[in-house]
């Protein structure tokens, strides 16, 4: 009897173990909180594990999952390597094969399944930069100035984010935010543009030629950084290892997020990077501009009027080279090095600028994780 009662407690605790491991046999957390960040590169890693390590996402029990599709040219292996490498045990990788392409983007297709699993499991969700968006998906010609690389990123995305937000190209589809309308999602450069094109909206193709009609470098130079959106200066010296980017304010909007909801004022004018020739012209399903650059003509951030934590920012807060003081760099062959640093700190509330937003992401992030969700479907 004495035997049978042990194998029996044997049984029981060999069950009860099992029932707390994952999948792969390691233990699994019910209170880790899990960030979907789509194009997981190396630098998108860089970037995460440099905020995650500064504290701006300040959540100890983060889980990353990068999430791609296997058409998109990019060389994830690179990644998964610099994850391995460094031991960053929080970052994993989920590659995506169903079928996608230009015609099925904005309807339910093969990859909605997988669409509808990142609403369910994260707390977060995160678009990154990166290249031009095919112009035929928002029903225009390209311009010659829209430079294509690596189309399927752009289709995975703009389905994940049509899935999530709806758009005007299907009014009658149910976004997948409707059942977790809180989830905090970020669009950030690329990420703002995909998240306006994606709910239906347009583009400007190329800003400079487009908005302020200008074609030759010389000339644009002339109108000075405020109008500037990348460094024109690397057009001119390819030999001097100028920064790609240019440092702007942005104009506050009094009734816009940053306002209303980060506590700024429209008399703030933060200081932010900036690295992009197009720009979002007619705004998405659900979407309204809570910021522009300095002369007003360029959108630099767009916020969801359904889903409140819904945000896309057209400059980047994401770069780890912001927090290192010590990386030097030139905008001109006239300049001495200064850091990204440096201008930040020198020009208020810059630092606190990007500071909230992080704050803001990282608590959405955990309220959304102790927040009951309603089934998606």
């Amino acid at each position: 009897m004495m035997r049978q009662k042990k194998i029996c407690f044997l049984i029981f605790t060999l069950l009860f173990v099992i029932s707390f491991l994952g999948p792969s046999g390691a233990w699994a957390n019910v209170d880790e909180i899990n960030l979907t960040a789509f194009y997981p590169s190396v630098g998108t890693v860089k970037n995460l594990q440099t905020l995650r390590d500064k504290g701006f996402i300040n959540i100890p029990n983060l889980k990353v999952t990068g999430v791609y599709h296997v058409k998109e040219l990019t060389n994830y292996e690179e990644a998964k390597k610099y994850v391995q490498d460094n031991r960053l045990d929080w970052f994993t990788f989920h590659p995506v094969s169903a079928e996608i392409n230009e015609k099925n983007i904005f309807q339910t297709n093969p990859c909605t399944p997988e669409f509808v699993k990142i609403i369910k499991d994260s707390d977060g969700v995160i678009f990154f930069g990166g290249p031009d968006i095919p112009p035929a998906v928002f029903n225009e010609k390209t311009s010659l100035l829209t430079v294509i690389e690596d189309p399927y990123r752009h289709y995975f995305e703009l389905s994940a984010i049509f899935h999530f937000l709806g758009g005007y190209q299907n009014e009658s589809f149910q976004p997948l935010l409707t059942g977790n309308p809180e989830l905090p999602v970020l669009g950030i450069c690329l990420g703002a543009q995909s998240l306006n094109v994606g709910t239906g909206g347009t583009l400007i193709q190329d800003i400079w030629s487009e908005v302020y009609g200008k074609t030759f470098v010389e000339d644009i130079i002339a109108l000075g950084p405020d109008c500037w959106h990348n460094n024109p200066f690397i057009k001119l010296y390819p030999n001097e290892r100028l920064t790609a980017y240019n440092f702007h304010w942005i104009k506050l909007l009094p009734d816009g997020f940053f306002v209303k909801v980060l506590g700024f004022s429209e008399k703030d004018h933060p200081r932010i990077l900036s690295s992009h020739h197009q720009a979002i012209e007619k705004l998405g399903r659900g979407f309204k501009v809570v910021a522009t650059s300095p002369d007003g003509k360029i959108v630099e951030a767009i916020h969801h009027t359904k889903f409140p934590n819904v945000l896309g920012i057209q400059f980047h807060p994401e770069n780890y080279r912001l927090w290192d003081e010590k990386f030097q760099i030139r905008q001109s062959p006239e300049d001495k090095p200064f850091s990204y640093w440096e201008i930040l700190k020198n020009n208020p509330p810059s630092l606190e600028f990007h500071h909230k937003i992080w704050e803001w992401f990282a608590e959405a992030m955990k309220k959304n994780h102790s927040r009951p969700k309603a089934k998606c479907s």
